[in-house]
């Protein structure tokens, strides 16, 4: 929150204390305390009266500084609170009577100890950040609240990134943002997924590690600072150094926690019944009829919310006069190759029968006088499942146990965000810091029940809620938006945002959830949709079966989806990639091209993995600008002319709704699957290793997963003057290929059977062999 009136005068009735000097430090061997009284410390009797704060300084990690700054230690809430790693990295620590310090790898943290106040981050000699006078204090609002408050600088020209799922600009500067989950949609500074973390163009992150709400001024109150502040006593931040992006995201989620890895099948189309629609099982058969026989690739479908009786949610049962056999339809359903996904949420109306169950066990979220908390927001005398305790997590993880055995095999996590603060948890966590972590325990519980049944390469959620630890518990989708490329737009920058949190996946509504898109929406949402991590078809009123929009929308959702089936050997090492390092499947242009600053503001376009560049069309007409970083880039969809596109530089072109830009990074190899009926099959069988502008000396080691996520097959391809050679290092012997794109003929082969086809020159190699050389002709 603003507590200032400009730059120099506090608001009206609004009193800050400061921390004026580092007077006292105690150096230990692997951290610092620091007393900073809020007043110059000039003889014996300044130390009677008014704040002194306590910052201790450590680090859990190497290249990670932690800092910890506390008024009134005794008012501190002991829960909730994140699990964030602790390695007890080897630090130098250093006191001398002018300067105390501590070293984290190359990151260092230097206090002084005079007035005025300053505590500067460096690495390699660099400054990064730092807190100086009248940053870090204690604030009192009007109210009498109180709040711990820091800034740390901004330099010229350092933009700001992430603080979890946002809607607007993606560079925060100038931007006022509180971390508190909401359900608002994708329209407003509203969002489902709040995360106190943000990492800068300057080579750092800092996440601050505080559940509850956090306001950030980025660069809004004080226009050359991050300002950040929480009600209460304590204020912990960690400075996380990079000093790549990549490797801050990396550092970051080792902290906080990596994305499980999601089942192949997940990343399939998924195919909803809609929201408020009517639907039974002869719907729901003659929408799966009518994909098959358009021969449109299904892998899920999920039932929403009607899939219980009205005014019951949850209740956990089927609607007996809508579906009067559920086992006998899932088991249909099954038997077509398809995975079930069940809409549920957390809380529990008053007309469902676990209503009375649940509030005779103490399993409901109670008000202080001791009575359950409920409203009629959303269902009808609604109460809250209480995750705080063992025995309701395990209450609700049984009912979701039965509809597993039953044969679904997901679940669509949704709400979780409007949890009220007038309640007393079960553990006695402090309410206003459990609003945020609540979407946590939800997630989890459910999570763990999927990973219990169906073990934990099988376990996914659809969730819309999250914050810090979230993104362990893949997959998010972007939330309640229009039907226009406004928001289109808007979703596609939320998605964005959040990777910048160290989400690994993430989906949205295809077409669009409030409204009916119209077609041209509909359709370029399709080529979006089907290029992000998941893809779903789910509408709030209306069915989002294609055939309902036109005969155009079935064509473009059959070659898009087969698409995706064919880049999974690609997508899914991008998804093991994520799940071992942090960096998300879709992923800014920023976080992937640090040094370009044509880069620092796109937010209309992304990469899809490392080597794809993507830019969703946003216009019915089709027309479409982008940037492309240096090089010489390859469309992927030309029809197999290798047609390029060279950068560093601005294009801008019109596209057919069956096409967007769609480039393939230079030096790349793509692997790219035998099969386009599936998402889940045997990757490395047949698989195609497509060399693009590879260098002379280039050298490319390309791993294929199998759907476990373990590697299948290895291979090194590399360019040598005018040979390009292709090795199998690892992996049982299986049918694989050499493609060099936009090569119209060899001069030479080895290793296989040398064809030349409309994307350039391509072996198929010999039985089991090991080693493929292709000679150019010059």
């Amino acid at each position: 929150m603003k507590f200032k009136d400009g730059y120099w005068r506090m608001r009206p009735g609004t009193r800050g204390a400061y921390a004026n000097a580092a007077f006292d430090v105690t150096a230990a061997a692997d951290s610092l305390r620091i007393l900073a009284p809020t007043r110059p410390i000039t003889r014996r009797g300044n130390t009677i009266d008014g704040p002194v704060l306590r910052v201790d300084v450590s680090s859990p990690m190497a290249e990670v500084i932690r800092v910890r700054a506390v008024h009134l230690a005794g008012s501190v809430p002991a829960a909730p609170a994140f699990e964030v790693r602790q390695e007890h990295p080897a630090v130098q620590v250093g006191l001398d009577a002018e300067t105390a310090t501590l070293t984290s790898g190359s990151l260092r943290v230097s206090v002084r100890r005079d007035a005025p106040w300053e505590m500067t981050f460096s690495a390699g000699g660099r400054e990064l950040t730092r807190s100086g006078e009248k940053c870090l204090g204690v604030m009192t609002d009007p109210a009498d609240r109180h709040f711990m408050m820091e800034q740390l600088h901004l330099s010229a020209g350092e933009l700001v990134y992430g603080l979890g799922e946002r809607f607007g600009a993606l560079v925060r500067n100038g931007q006022a943002i509180d971390i508190w989950n909401d359900d608002g949609g994708t329209s407003s500074e509203m969002a489902y997924k709040n995360v106190p973390f943000y990492l800068t163009n300057r080579g750092y992150g800092v996440f601050v590690n505080h559940p509850g709400r956090v306001s950030f001024e980025v660069g809004s109150e004080t226009v050359s600072r991050v300002q950040f502040s929480a009600e209460g006593h304590d204020l912990e931040y960690l400075i996380i150094h990079g000093p790549t992006p990549a490797e801050i995201l990396r550092r970051y989620t080792a902290l906080t926690g990596r994305p499980a890895l999601p089942p192949a099948w997940s990343f399939g189309l998924w195919l909803s019944t809609s929201f408020t629609t009517d639907y039974d099982e002869a719907t729901v058969t003659s929408f799966v009829d009518g994909m098959a026989e358009r021969d449109l690739p299904l892998s899920v479908f999920h039932f929403d919310c009607f899939w219980m009786r009205q005014f019951r949610w949850c209740d956990f049962e089927w609607d007996p006069e809508v579906f009067p056999d559920p086992e006998g339809m899932l088991k249909r359903l099954k038997d077509r190759g398809l995975k079930i996904c069940l809409w549920i949420n957390p809380y529990i109306g008053q007309a469902s029968a676990l209503f009375e169950e649940g509030m005779a066990a103490g399993h409901l979220l109670r008000r202080p006088d001791g009575t359950v908390w409920q409203d009629d927001h959303w269902q009808a005398g609604r109460a809250l499942v209480d995750f705080t305790s063992p025995a309701a997590r395990e209450w609700y993880a049984g009912k979701l146990r039965g509809l597993l055995d039953m044969g679904v095999d997901s679940f669509k996590t949704d709400f979780g965000e409007r949890v009220p603060t007038d309640v007393v948890y079960a553990d006695g966590a402090d309410p206003e810091r459990m609003h945020n972590y609540y979407s946590l325990l939800y997630n989890e519980t459910v999570h763990e029940v999927l990973t219990e049944r169906r073990g934990p390469g099988e376990a996914v959620l659809f969730a819309r809620s999250a914050t810090v630890g979230g993104q362990r518990l893949p997959v998010h989708w972007g939330g309640d938006c229009e039907s226009t490329f406004e928001a289109m737009a808007e979703s596609l920058r939320g998605g964005l945002s959040l990777g910048m949190a160290g989400f690994g996946f993430w989906s949205h509504d295809i077409g669009g959830f409030e409204g009916r898109p119209d077609p041209a929406v509909f359709k370029r949402w399709v080529a979006f949709g089907l290029l992000s991590s998941h893809s779903r078809l789910h509408g709030s009123q209306s069915y989002r079966v294609p055939w309902l929009f036109d005969e155009e929308s079935v064509d473009v959702l059959r070659s898009f989806t087969r698409l995706k089936a064919r880049l999974m050997p690609y997508l899914y090492g991008a998804a093991v990639r994520a799940s071992q390092e942090g960096m998300p499947v879709m992923r800014a242009m920023q976080l992937e091209f640090p040094g370009d600053r044509g880069c620092e503001y796109l937010d209309a376009q992304y990469m899809l993995g490392p080597d794809l560049l993507v830019a969703p069309v946003l216009s019915a007409g089709g027309e479409v600008s982008y940037y492309v970083p240096a090089g010489v880039w390859t469309r992927l969809l030309d029809g197999g002319g290798g047609d390029t596109v060279t950068g560093p530089g601005w294009h801008t072109e019109r596209h057919g709704f069956d096409s967007l830009p769609l480039l393939v990074r230079p030096g790349a190899v793509l692997a790219t699957g035998a099969r386009s009926d599936r998402p889940d099959y045997d990757y490395a069988d047949g698989v195609t290793l497509t060399a693009y502008r590879l260098a002379d000396g280039d050298r490319r080691t390309v791993t294929v997963p199998d759907t476990s996520g373990d590697a299948a097959a290895v291979f090194e391809v590399s360019r040598v003057g005018d040979r390009v050679h292709a090795r199998r290092t690892d992996g049982v012997p299986a049918r694989w290929n050499l493609s060099l794109a936009g090569v119209a003929e060899a001069a030479d082969a080895t290793g296989g059977t040398l064809e030349t086809t409309p994307a350039g020159v391509r072996v198929a190699a010999n039985g089991d062999t090991e080693h493929i050389e292709i000679v150019l002709k010059s």
